[in-house]
């Protein structure tokens, strides 16, 4: 009933704004900070109430009082702990974000640093880098990290603390005020600790953690701090540590994907200087050692790990890519790439996309494997030969009829630049599927799909249903009320750019519209209309221009006038001659059935007469046999020279029958 009062008046709050009026009075001053930690510890309203007088700040300010045992520190601490795990944690980070606060903080971590000598101390220190590392994730705070000095012993709590301290450098490094002015060269790449006294097993073990730990902080403040990464020579330190993963058997799988995971940070910058470091380094050839398949039992990410590991998935992942920022811009770095890696991405594209959507990363690395077809293979002749020779644009082909319509726009652009290969045409002319079609046939199947999408208007057959708007999409004839300004792109261009019709047209047109292999009737329909696509997309800008015009009450003097009215009329003649040439083939295609319809007609017919001709006939045999004794005699003396069984005499049984 007490502290139910208690949780109803005001007294937690009056405790608190009694503090201040205590400043030389350390004793009763103790005593109060231990009556607030009784108070806030098991009553969530009093901490709320001891937050709303500003609890958190107050007791932060204090925990620093003249107290050689350290009792002020020890109370203000628990204070603080129970009140940022209390519901008004939000209130309580804001309080202590101010500067007085973090001096206050950063002078009790520095007192508590020196005292390593018990157990309490450590852990007090620890809980100083949590009100710390609490305090970091405000981005207004007024907060700055150095990690020099560091070389404790790897007792518990000193894992600990240095574990609190790579986390706060993650935090920190989002704050680019505080990235630019910290120092963390100590702390991210050379977290060698003094030995202590302890089991080699147990060193290990926690160097281990350490190191996992510095990987992941790296992978966040390395691309902040990029002028500090490479004075530290990160790129040499990373490159060694993953030589040692390859080469080591026991457990190294997680500090091979923290080590590419920072690479993969570091070179998606687009840094010129870091990505020719790496280069230099040998990064291409050893990145390529390290996702080779089935070559070498210790250096190789396949004998490491099981390709089905989510872990093992996502290092191959961020390897292409890291290979794909590597080679993109360079020619001499794609001939590094060379037949190994055009072996890695063969192997990847054979394994399709069944698992796109089965988790564990095989959609990204589908992607990045795309990704790096595009960077490190195409625009390089060696690469392109090498990979058209091992069906490299078969498998492009494989991929895009089978996978999802997001990956299919990146398949026909490398396709499209595969054609600069005099090489490509031909292999893409003989390529088949598993149900025998051809890629023109895929890619025109492929269009259809896309209208269909985009809403485009056709007939029943897929011929052009309004010779007016042979293009016009769903979105393209709601907006077409609407005027845009000047410097805008109007919605005909920005539809070249948003589907895949563009690229399919190019890739068509690539192969040649004509004599083109395993064409159905519907293909030649909607083959009509691919052929007039870039005829149909410029006179349908001229028709918006015109429209705009009219929206804004703009008319056009009599020469433009007389142009873009011929312009239009232009249009509609050549989607009307088109829709004619597909009625053609729809009428042709009509009449062809019609005479296989005739023809298999007269065939049923013909087999038909014959065999009732072959009925009549063995009806007269059968009838003079039965009539004529001497006619039956000379039949039986036949069918007795003849085998038991043959097909003869059992047809003539079954006569008699």
């Amino acid at each position: 009933y007490r502290l139910q009062l208690v949780e109803r008046s005001d007294l937690p709050k009056l405790l608190v704004e009694s503090i201040d009026a205590l400043q030389n009075q350390l004793f009763i001053k103790l005593q109060l900070l231990e009556t607030l930690q009784l108070l806030c510890s098991f009553s969530d309203l009093n901490c709320r109430s001891m937050l709303d007088a500003g609890a958190a700040g107050i007791v932060c300010l204090h925990m620093n009082s003249a107290d050689p045992p350290g009792r002020f520190l020890s109370c203000c601490s628990e204070i603080l702990w129970i009140l940022l795990d209390s519901s008004g944690r939000e209130d309580a980070v804001a309080q202590l974000c101010s500067l007085d606060c973090v001096v206050s903080l950063k002078e009790a971590f520095s007192s508590v640093l020196a005292l390593t000598s018990q157990g309490f101390d450590l852990q007090l220190r620890n809980y100083l880098l949590v009100f710390t590392t609490l305090i970091a994730e405000n981005p207004n705070c007024p907060l700055i990290v150095s990690t020099t000095g560091l070389n404790k012993s790897l007792l518990k709590e000193d894992l600990k603390m240095k574990k609190l301290l790579l986390n706060l450098l993650i935090l920190l490094s989002r704050n680019v005020a505080a990235a630019q002015v910290s120092h963390t060269t100590a702390g991210c790449f050379s977290i060698k600790s003094k030995q202590p006294s302890l089991p080699q097993s147990a060193i290990l073990s926690q160097q281990e953690e350490l190191q996992l730990q510095a990987l992941e902080t790296l992978a966040s403040i390395a691309p902040v701090m990029l002028q500090d990464y490479m004075g530290c020579q990160g790129n040499t330190h990373l490159l060694l540590l993953l030589d040692w993963c390859c080469g080591t058997l026991d457990r190294r799988k997680l500090q091979m994907q923290r080590c590419i995971r920072v690479l993969r940070a570091v070179t998606s910058l687009g840094e010129q200087s870091v990505n020719q470091d790496l280069s230099d380094q040998g990064a291409i050839h050893q990145l390529l050692g390290s996702a080779r398949f089935n070559r070498s039992k210790m250096a190789a990410l396949e004998d490491v790990c099981d390709e089905g590991d989510a872990v093992t998935i996502e290092m191959m992942s961020n390897i292409q890519l890291i290979l794909s920022a590597l080679c993109e811009t360079d020619l001499h770095r794609k001939e590094l790439f060379g037949s190994e890696g055009v072996e890695m991405v063969v192997h990847f594209l054979k394994k399709g996309s069944e698992n796109f959507y089965h988790g564990l990363g095989h959609n990204k690395l589908l992607i990045s494997t795309i990704d790096c077809v595009w960077s490190c293979i195409v625009g390089c002749c060696i690469t392109e030969n090498q990979f058209l020779w091992k069906d490299g644009a078969g498998l492009l082909l494989d991929l895009l009829r089978s996978s999802p319509r997001c990956m299919h726009g990146i398949i026909l652009s490398i396709l499209l630049d595969l054609f600069n290969n005099p090489d490509t045409r031909p292999l893409i002319l003989d390529w088949r599927d598993s149900d025998g079609r051809s890629a023109p046939s895929v890619l025109l199947q492929l269009w259809r799909d896309e209208e269909e999408e985009l809403g485009v208007l056709r007939d029943e057959n897929g011929g052009i249903a309004d010779p007016e708007k042979p293009l016009l999409t769903r979105f393209q004839d709601k907006i077409s009320n609407l005027s845009f300004s000047a410097n805008a792109p109007s919605a005909a261009v920005l539809e070249t750019m948003e589907n895949l019709r563009g690229k399919i047209y190019l890739l068509l047109s690539r192969l040649g519209f004509q004599d083109l292999p395993g064409l159905s009737v519907e293909d030649h329909v909607t083959l009509g209309i691919v052929m007039r696509y870039l005829d149909f997309k410029v006179c349908e800008v001229w028709n918006e221009i015109r429209s705009e015009l009219s929206l804004d009450d703009v008319k056009p003097v009599t020469s433009d006038e007389k142009a873009l009215h011929s312009i239009s009329k232009t249009l509609m003649g050549k989607a009307q001659s088109v829709k004619e040439e597909q009625i053609r083939i729809l009428e042709e295609q009509k009449q062809q059935e019609i005479k296989e319809e005739i023809r298999i007609y007269a065939e049923v017919l013909r087999v038909h007469v014959k065999s009732e001709d072959l009925a009549a006939k063995s009806w007269e045999n059968y009838v003079a046999r039965t009539s004529n004794y001497n006619i039956l005699k000379v039949f039986s003396n036949y069918q007795l020279k003849l085998p038991s069984g043959s097909a003869i005499v059992n047809r003539f049984l079954r006569l008699v029958v």
